[in-house]
């Protein structure tokens, strides 16, 4: 499922080639995916974008905004003359869009969702709102210890809970993990103080490579223009099954935490 770093790199990118643009009709091919609302964007011209943890937000001139969730295999591709992206066998909306471009929405599983909402509720929509505070953004060390003591479940568990942290996923809390020296299986709450700030620190460094390199595209993801990102490059413990440890040499293990595939260094993670 794209993470932080994925739905804000396509962000940053579609603010660059999307403001401005009117949209001129939309082509809803699989009804669940966009079940209502269309009629209220035709027309629109695109404003400004915004992110919540994993949701993408696209805010209009004419008051409305429309949220897109990717959920595990979502994609969403600018095209225009300059940046001739195409459709897939898996685009399910089309957003058409001024000046001979389009926005495509793929999903090859139809988990993923758009919905509309007026841009001044878009932060009372329920998704949103009890979405829990974001990394990069709006955490606090001071928040984040309360965060951990307030339960037994596994830290890795936890860091997945989006209605106590947002934007963070498998794989970023994998590495952040291994970059702190924590054991996923580990109880939130047994973290001692150090621990809970390396932690912290771990998985702002995470976030912030993930966003350099735009991402990983280890399955579905491709960035707004159509490309690859490059994190899966430079995973730390993250699918590395078998093979060494970067820190000291021991082999990665895989294991299940809250029925997640889960990669360990057990001589390093305590």
């Amino acid at each position: 499922m794209p993470e932080l770093p994925e739905v804000e790199t396509i962000r940053s990118q579609l603010e660059k080639y999307l403001v401005g643009h009117k949209i001129e009709k939309i082509d809803v091919r699989v009804a669940k995916i966009f079940a209502s609302g269309k009629e209220k964007l035709v027309g629109g011209r695109v404003k400004s974008l915004r992110r919540f943890g994993k949701v993408l937000v696209i805010d209009l001139t004419n008051g409305y905004s429309f949220l897109i969730h990717l959920k595990l295999t979502g994609q969403v591709v600018f095209s225009s003359p300059k940046l001739p992206n195409k459709e897939s066998s898996y685009t399910h909306v089309v957003f058409h869009l001024d000046k001979n471009a389009n926005l495509f929405f793929n999903d090859s599983r139809k988990f993923g969702w758009i919905k509309v909402e007026k841009t001044a509720e878009v932060e009372a929509e329920p998704f949103v709102k009890k979405l829990g505070p974001e990394p990069l953004k709006n955490l606090t060390l001071k928040k984040f210890q309360e965060i951990l003591a307030s339960t037994r479940r596994p830290v890795k568990i936890l860091l997945l809970d989006q209605e106590k942290l947002s934007g963070v996923g498998n794989i970023y809390a994998n590495d952040a993990l291994w970059e702190a020296k924590i054991n996923p299986r580990r109880p939130a709450n047994s973290l001692g103080l150090s621990e809970q700030s390396k932690l912290l620190g771990a998985i702002e460094e995470i976030l912030k490579i993930g966003l350099k390199y735009q991402g990983a595209s280890d399955q579905w993801y491709i960035t707004a223009e159509g490309k690859k990102g490059r994190y899966q490059e430079h995973f730390l413990v993250y699918g590395r099954v078998g093979e060494s440890c970067r820190r000291c040499g021991a082999k990665i293990r895989r294991v299940v935490v809250g029925g997640r595939g889960t990669f360990i260094c057990a001589n390093c993670q305590k």
